[in-house]
């Protein structure tokens, strides 16, 4: 096992015999890694000669590409920090520069600012070589690599400077369970700007694998063109591809249902898939045992931005609703009302970077651990459960509190909802769905209401539900970037209709 998988990579070339391509709407792109280590030497020595030093500071503002991936470990291999900003969050502007004091800021988006540079200027960068020898880099446990953000709910995202050590660590813990190596191709679609994504590169270039990198829009059509053995998604993503699964399979009139999912699905998938990786948000557990059933088997973990990788089910190591065990690094603590801490032996970070005041002291506690506000337990072999969030509740009128998770969970069932956010008006608990398909199903919507009613307590009883006009999305600022609903924004966008007695569907 390579001991410092960063080090490694920006000194030691990659193993022939393995590529990393690029599937977006244009033409698919595919470099051997060989080529692509080469390319990102030829850039980090023109990024250079632009006069950037250890510990500077260069930010990029784009969607999934070659050049996103060029530049990140060209900086990599100067000592340079990167700041990953999700598209549409931020603007490619001065205040962006002076905010989070960069250097140079590339970006698919259009500016006159002298330091705000094209992505293709690191396309032409990459391709122009020079006799410099790129002066040797090391990285320590405790020093910071990147700067990440939350996906955050409401207002700027917190910064937060992510450890060599912290990435070294996730790396060994992931490779220790799955062991990717040759004859595996990773697929991953969702945003670079997510450092765990980038963990997927540098994965490739140390234990030689091929790797896919598309983007969310093209992910379906990219994946039929890659054939995968290995998916990187998060809940969201299966709930949609089993709803294309299903609809396939139903253009099958005959044949055995299970064998036509089975069909479907590895079709959709391209026919090699070794295992299906989750996590990010709650996963259904009819989902995971829908693609268990069709023969892809789909492991869940846990983890957030402050912690990375935390627990993770694994081959020889999976139980059903559980988020797995806990990796190699990493220790969970749970208090007497099942509040989930976790200690790291290499921490992400121990502060925010950028943050409100009292921001860094309510996430990360005096002695280094991670308050992660999710409520669970562990079982007698060690898989962790997670049964909800501690401010994942709902006070009524009448006094009484309503844990959302189960609720939510009972009408996420139906195929025609793809999301579910409860909030509480009065003594009456309003549900706002986010339909899976642009014209919603407002009888199946009905009908789920009434089975989700029938299934829980007195109590948890819904009395209306409010159907979105339009599936909730990242565009129109209802999803993160992870694909979570962000319940704040979703309660601002339908507060008239909530408050509204006869808005909505009712049984």
């Amino acid at each position: 096992m390579i001991h410092s998988a960063l080090n490694h990579l920006v000194t030691t070339p990659p193993e022939p015999g393995h590529h990393i391509t690029f599937r977006g709407a244009g033409t698919p792109e595919t470099l051997s890694l060989e080529e692509f280590h080469a390319r990102s030497g030829r850039l980090a020595r023109q990024l250079r000669a632009q006069g950037l030093r250890p510990g500077d500071r260069i930010g990029i503002l784009a969607a999934n590409c070659l050049e996103w991936a060029l530049l990140d470990l060209a900086a990599l291999r100067l000592g340079v920090l990167t700041a990953g900003f999700e598209p549409g969050k931020f603007p490619a502007d001065g205040t962006l520069l002076d905010r989070y004091d960069l250097r140079l800021l590339f970006t698919d988006q259009e500016s006159d600012h002298p330091a705000v540079l094209p992505m293709t200027r690191a396309r032409s960068m990459a391709a122009t070589d020079s006799d410099e020898e790129l002066p040797p880099v090391s990285y320590g446990p405790h020093d910071a690599t990147t700067l990440k953000f939350t996906s955050g709910s409401t207002g700027t995202p917190k910064g937060l400077a992510a450890t060599a050590g912290s990435i070294d660590s996730s790396l060994r813990a992931v490779q220790e369970m799955f062991a990717h190596g040759p004859g595996d191709e990773l697929f991953v679609f969702l945003p670079l700007s997510l450092l765990q994504q980038r963990y997927w590169v540098y994965s490739a270039l140390c234990f030689g694998h091929d790797l896919t990198i598309s983007t969310y829009q093209s992910a379906f059509a990219a994946l039929r063109g890659t054939r995968p053995t290995v998916v990187m998604g998060v809940p969201a993503f299966y709930d949609l591809a089993k709803r294309h699964i299903e609809t396939r399979a139903a253009r099958t009139p005959g044949a055995d249902p299970a064998d036509a999912l089975r069909q479907a699905a590895h079709h959709l998938f391209g026919g090699r898939i070794r295992y299906l990786w989750t996590g990010s948000a709650p996963a259904a557990v009819d989902t995971l045992r829908f693609f268990t059933s069709c023969g892809l088997p789909i492991y869940e973990g846990y983890g957030m931005n402050e912690t990375c990788i935390v627990t993770k089910n694994h081959p020889g190591a999976w139980r059903e609703g559980s988020v797995g065990r806990v990796v190699t690094g990493k220790e969970v603590l749970l208090d007497e009302d099942g509040n989930v801490t976790v200690r790291s032996d290499f921490p992400v970070g121990t502060a925010y970077t950028y943050a409100a005041p009292g921001a860094s002291e309510q996430v990360f506690a005096p002695d280094g651990t991670v308050r992660t506000g999710d409520v669970g337990y562990v079982d007698a072999d060690g898989f962790l459960y997670i049964t909800g969030r501690a401010d994942a509740v709902v006070s009524l009128g009448n006094g009484r509190n309503i844990t959302v998770r189960p609720v939510e969970d009972r009408m996420r069932q139906s195929p025609a909802i793809a999301e579910c956010v409860l909030f509480a008006h009065g003594d009456e608990l309003v549900a706002v769905v986010s339909p899976a398909d642009p014209t919603p199903d407002r009888a199946a919507i009905e009908a789920q209401l009434r089975t989700a009613n029938e299934q829980g307590g007195r109590h948890e009883r819904i009395g209306r539900v409010i159907v979105a006009d339009q599936p909730f999305s990242i565009e129109n600022g209802l999803l993160s970037s992870q694909y979570k609903p962000l319940r704040p924004r979703i309660r601002e966008a339908f507060l008239t209709r909530i408050e509204d007695p006869d808005a909505g569907l009712t049984t």
